[in-house]
This record gives structure tokens, C-alpha cells and sequence, in this order.
């Protein structure tokens, strides 16, 4: 599990960070709403716990954009905000869960592993599709306007992931991690490569583009 914890209360973000932690996780804390949201276009992350009151950029107006993003990574939001307006709110911008302070850690827990349950289980889908582009993961077959296409197993779980996250942007990090699955020097170019060397097999005999780089900040896979 790789979890962002976006809260500015310093104490409170030390406490969420080692409870998560004990679900054998990666936790980070990001206390600005607005560089947490760059973070969590460029990163994936299984799960974000949001507070709702932040710096720069509230919680309802991150979890908003990020769903205008098609980021759908499961929110819960944990705020002092106990009021009915405020929960629902919350939960109609983009939040999949609504938990209030001060709160118990064991449901805090609970509540973590069954967002992260359910988009495991919305994740088990065998046939991904993006405009002509088809990706069955059974048979491991990537079909575009209806030519089968070669490709290496690295490209292939490149491809995956980029149409796992439509129009969202990937950082070179996010795909060292998801690809190799470990840690590679970031200043290597070797995701350069395999981009360059999917990108060769998806669009070379076709009319459209489907990878564009974002200078700076990786690659997004979207509609030209």
C-alpha cells in the first residue's frame, strides 16, 4: 500500500503516518493542499486520507479537481468538520469515505483496507480500452483498430499502467517503481527509452498520437 496523507496538524499527521504505517505501507505527508495535489497527478497512490482545512488548496477543491482529472484514487477524507453539510459535501467532490475527529486508529484502519479492498476489486477487470487501443490482461494481447500489436512485457505493463490512469500525468518515478518495481537512479534514462520504444509501436502506422510527454514531469496518455 503506498499512502498520501495530506494534513497541515503536525502532531495529527505523525499519529495518522504511524498507524498506516503498521498496514506495511508506504506513508507519506504532504501539509500544503496544493503540493499535494501536484504530487498525487504525478504519483500513484493506492489511497489519500485528506483533511479538509489546508494551505493554498482546500480539501473539497482537491478531491474535486483530482476527479476532474480522472484520478481515481480512493479519498477518505478525516476532518474536524462534523456538521451533515460538511460530510456531505466532502463525500459529493470526490471522497469515498468521511471520518471525523478526534477518532479511534483501529477505525481509521478499518476504513483504509476497505477502500483499498473495493478498488482492488474494481481494479480486477480484464480488459482495459482507450479510444481504438484494446489491452486484454488474461491473454496479454494489445490490440489498436483492430491490429494486433507486439510487445514486450516491460511495454506491456507500461501500457497497462497508462491506461489504468487515463489523462492523468505519470512521473518517471511512479513508472521506475511500477515497471521495475524497485528504486533505479532517477537520472537514468531507461524510462525514456521504453516510452520512446511503446510510443514506436502504438502510433508509428497509426494516424493519431496516444503518449504525449509533460516537460518536466512525465507522460499522460490522452486523446489528442
Amino acid at each position: 500500500m503506498r499512502c498520501l496523507v495530506v494534513e497541515d496538524d503536525n502532531e495529527i499527521a505523525t499519529i495518522v503516518k504511524q498507524g498506516l504505517g503498521e498496514l506495511e505501507g508506504e506513508v507519506e505527508v504532504e501539509a500544503n493542499g496544493r503540493r499535494a495535489y501536484e504530487r498525487a497527478l504525478t504519483n500513484h497512490y493506492d489511497i489519500i486520507v485528506l483533511d479538509l482545512m489546508l494551505p493554498e488548496m482546500d480539501g473539497y477543491t482537491f478531491a474535486k479537481s483530482l476527479r476532474e482529472k480522472e484520478v481515481n484514487t480512493p479519498i477518505l477524507i478525516l476532518s474536524a468538520l462534523r456538521e451533515l453539510d460538511d460530510r456531505l459535501k466532502g463525500l459529493s467532490m470526490g471522497g469515498d469515505d468521511y471520518l471525523t475527529k478526534p477518532f479511534a486508529m483501529a477505525e481509521l484502519q478499518i476504513r483504509v483496507k476497505n477502500l483499498l479492498k473495493r478498488a482492488q476489486k474494481a481494479s480486477e477487470v480484464t480488459q482495459l480500452v482507450f479510444q481504438d487501443l484494446k489491452l486484454n490482461r488474461l491473454n496479454r494481447e494489445v490490440v489498436r483498430a483492430g491490429r494486433k500489436l507486439d510487445l514486450q512485457e516491460r511495454e506491456f505493463v507500461l501500457l497497462d499502467l497508462f491506461m489504468s490512469n487515463p489523462n492523468k500525468i505519470i512521473g518517471k518515478q511512479t513508472i521506475l517503481k511500477e515497471v521495475w518495481n524497485y528504486d533505479f537512479d532517477p537520472q537514468t534514462n531507461v524510462v525514456d527509452v521504453l516510452v520512446c520504444r511503446l510510443r514506436n509501436k502504438l502510433e508509428k502506422d497509426f494516424p493519431t498520437r496516444l503518449i504525449y510527454t509533460v516537460r518536466g514531469v512525465g507522460y499522460v496518455l490522452k486523446s489528442s
